[in-house]
Formats: structure tokens, C-alpha cells, sequence
């Protein structure tokens, strides 16, 4: 096992990361900026190193500084988490060639991934469904209009770098496109340092479905079920469950068989999600886009398959097998994961500000990882998400139950906070009846 590890990473993930790091005796080393240097992850690691200022792009995005921490702490190995620099492949390269395990996938396959064309491309290779689209990046407006013909309208204006949920558009009718077109350029340029855009077709009613995949160390690439993600809100995620109420037979095995295809297609290793689309009319699935590295739902996974994807992950970079049987795997119960946003809960929009009052819920079944408490402060700097509250059930309804409890047990006072949106979602019929999409959100409003 790894000796020492350096997490490149803030917030609930860190400290996330840095709790079974510790169970299993790695010696800990957390990095953070200047207006994180009160918060929990900080004082939790065994040794703890100031990279920068609040900015991102002088902290956890300074490669120089967080190289200079591992070489200063005599850190053995990098983990990611996700954000930041988790799908940098020139990161990980760097990583490696200073002569640290780096916790993730090859660079290679996240360059491979990292690009959608290059992604779609993969997921095609051994036969998986692709969503009609351009297959190359359209070089002007004009070749966007000919490519929307050729799909048909709606379609989807994507950055072809972007991830997360940023750098989309939908597109109705010629005029849309055109304004779509140069916003969406403009932003990726901005944000990803890539201008190209994709054109796809784009789907009125569809649900967002992704599966975790482990490639392990001796190369072979597991599925560990699949997550359902419809309830976003601007095409990110608010709320998680696995197994999806979608899923079930001969659609789960076409799709998780698809998922390993496409990690085997890259020789993939460590943990990564395959994501798609379901059309509930069709009954078609189609690929998305892949995430080389942990993904933020991921304890929806380690409650329904009992697992520690972390500790799976150290594992695979340090060359040991998985502490399950591939074989034998074998899923049990439901879980929801609710992401508590400094947000308020009817337009979404940040409201950072000093925690006063921070009382998690507990119980059978209830699971928190939190990056903040009382005492500190949610600063505009970062993304607003403050904490996971994943609980597991027997089933769908008695995981709704225990949800509904923990979200009225959840006190968190100061920021602005999403429970009440929570409290609300839950009891939507909607939700509850496990028929809904991506749409659900915006019916709510």
C-alpha cells in the first residue's frame, strides 16, 4: 500500500479522501489556498502545506506548488479528487514523471476521454450507441447551420473540452443556433483554453445515466452499477440514486456491458463513470462523455455495493487487487446522495457566507461527508457545494423515507443553503413515482 499521499484537492473531498487514507495507515498531507485555511481538511491531514491564495489558478491549480509541497513533505503519491486539476493529463504526466504514483487513469486515457470527439470516438469503437452529431469539431456558424439540418432540430451546442455540466447550449431554430453558437465558443475559450463546439441532437425529454467502471490493476475493467442523475439544475447535478428507476434486465446489462467495453477500448485503470443519455420513449441509450476520476456521487456506489472506491483506488495505483471478487459482486438496497449547496433554494444562485449553526443528521441508513461546520466560512471562491447527505435503504421508499428525515434533521445556518429544495423534491410525485428527467427541476419552478 501507499506510504504517504498528497491530496491535491479541498472541501469535503479531501477530507473525504483523507479519512480512509487514514483507516488504512497513509501518512496525509493536504494542500490548501489561504481562505481554506480554516477548514476541517486543513487540521485533519497529518501534515498540511499553503499552495497559494484564494484564486484556484495560484492554489490548486499551481502544479509548481503542489509539486513543491509533495517534494517538501515527502509525499509518495498524488490523489486528485475531482475538480482542479483531476482530468489534466499533462498533471498527471508531470505527477509520474517526478517520480510520484499518481491515484487515477493514465494520461493517455484521459486525453482520450478528456475530448468528446476523441471520447465518441472511443465509445464507438466496440460498438456502443453515440448520439447523432457532428463527429469533428464545426470550424465556423456556417457549419453548425448544415450540421443542424442534417440532425434535425433541437440540437445541443457543446464545448468539445467542456465537462461538469458547462459549455452547453439547446439550439431551436437557425437564430438560436447562430447566438448559441458564438456564446458557447466564447465561453470554452475561456474556460477550457478550447474553443471547438460539437452539434448533437438534442433530446426534450431524457434522463441522465452514468455507470461507475473500476479498471484494475492486472487490466480488467469492472462495472459497479449505474447512477441515476436527472435532477439538475443548468445541467448540473442536485441529486443522485442508485440503482436508477429506470434500469432494470436487459437494458442494465447492455449498458454496463457497454461502460466496460469503452474502458477496455482505452485501457483504462482506476476509477472513472461512464456517462449517457436514456430516452424513456425509444428505450435507447446513448454515450455522453466519460470522467477519468472519482465523481462527487460516488458513495451511492459504496453504499449499494459495500465498497470504499478510494481505498479501491489507492489499490489500483499501487498495483494490489481489489479487496472484492469481480466475480461476485452483488448490489443491495438503494441510496440517494443530496448535494447541500450554498444556494438558495429557488433560483440556485450562490449566497456564500460564515457558518454559525452546523447540525448533521445521523441515523440508520445516514451518511454525511461535509467539508465545512460550524465556525467556518463558504467563500465565493469555490463551488458551493458544503456537503454530501447519502442515505441507503432496503429499497427506493425506504431510502425516500430516511432522506426525508435527514433533510429535516439538517440545520445549517449563515450561508444560503438548498434543503429546503430538498425537503420539497422529495415529497414531488414526480420524483417519487422514479419517472421523471432531466426536465424535473425546471417543472418544479
Amino acid at each position: 500500500m501507499i506510504e504517504s499521499l498528497l491530496v491535491a484537492n479541498r472541501g469535503e473531498i479531501a477530507r473525504r479522501i483523507i479519512r480512509t487514507a487514514k483507516r488504512l495507515g497513509v501518512r496525509t498531507i493536504a494542500v490548501y489556498s489561504e481562505a481554506d485555511a480554516t477548514l476541517p481538511f486543513v487540521a485533519e491531514a497529518d501534515q498540511s502545506v499553503c499552495v497559494g491564495p484564494a484564486n484556484s489558478v495560484q492554489s490548486y491549480r499551481n502544479v509548481e506548488a503542489i509539486l513543491a509541497a509533495a517534494k517538501s513533505t515527502g509525499a509518495q503519491a498524488v490523489h486528485p479528487g475531482y475538480g482542479f486539476l483531476s482530468e489534466n493529463a499533462d498533471f498527471a504526466r508531470t505527477v509520474e514523471a517526478n517520480g510520484l504514483v499518481w491515484v487515477g487513469p493514465g494520461a493517455d486515457a484521459i486525453a482520450a476521454m478528456g475530448d468528446k470527439t476523441t471520447a465518441a470516438t472511443s465509445w464507438a469503437r466496440p460498438g456502443a450507441p453515440v448520439a447523432p452529431g457532428t463527429t469533428d469539431p464545426t470550424a465556423s456558424v456556417d457549419a453548425a447551420l448544415d450540421a443542424a439540418v442534417a440532425i434535425g432540430y433541437p440540437v445541443m451546442v457543446k464545448a468539445a473540452a467542456g465537462g461538469g455540466g458547462m459549455g452547453m447550449g439547446v439550439a431551436v431554430d437557425e437564430a438560436a443556433l447562430r447566438t448559441e453558437f458564438d456564446k458557447v465558443r466564447s465561453f470554452a475559450e475561456r474556460m477550457f483554453g478550447d474553443g471547438s463546439v460539437l452539434i448533437e441532437r438534442y433530446f426534450p425529454r431524457v434522463r441522465h445515466i452514468e455507470v461507475q467502471i473500476l479498471g484494475l490493476a492486472d487490466g480488467r475493467v469492472v462495472a459497479l452499477g449505474e447512477r441515476e442523475c436527472s435532477v439538475q439544475r443548468r445541467n448540473q447535478k442536485l441529486l443522485e440514486e442508485s440503482p436508477s428507476p429506470a434500469v432494470a434486465g436487459e437494458l442494465r446489462a447492455r449498458l454496463l456491458a457497454a461502460a466496460v467495453r469503452a474502458g477496455e477500448a482505452v485501457a483504462y485503470r482506476n476509477a472513472g463513470t461512464v456517462e449517457c443519455l436514456f430516452d424513456p420513449e425509444s428505450g435507447e441509450f446513448f454515450f455522453l462523455e466519460m470522467n477519468t476520476r472519482l465523481q462527487v456521487e460516488h458513495p451511492v456506489t459504496e453504499l449499494v455495493y459495500g465498497l470504499d472506491l478510494v481505498e479501491e483506488q489507492l489499490r489500483v495505483a499501487a498495483g494490489l487487487p481489489p479487496t472484492f471478487d469481480p466475480e461476485a459482486l452483488s448490489p443491495r438496497g438503494h441510496a440517494i446522495e443530496l448535494r447541500i449547496n450554498a444556494e438558495d433554494p429557488k433560483r440556485f444562485m450562490p449566497g456564500p457566507g460564515a457558518v454559525t449553526t452546523w447540525t448533521e443528521p445521523a441515523g440508520e441508513g445516514v451518511r454525511v461527508d461535509s467539508g465545512y461546520a460550524a465556525g467556518t466560512t463558504v467563500t465565493p471562491f469555490y463551488d458551493s457545494l458544503m456537503a454530501k447527505l447519502i442515505v441507503h435503504g432496503r429499497d427506493r421508499q425506504e431510502a425516500i423515507a430516511r432522506a426525508r428525515a435527514a433533510v429535516a434533521g439538517f440545520e445549517v445556518v449563515g450561508p444560503k443553503c438548498n434543503l429546503p429544495f430538498f425537503a420539497e423534491l422529495l415529497e414531488n410525485d414526480e420524483f417519487i413515482s422514479g419517472d421523471y428527467d432531466t426536465g424535473i427541476v425546471a417543472r418544479m419552478r
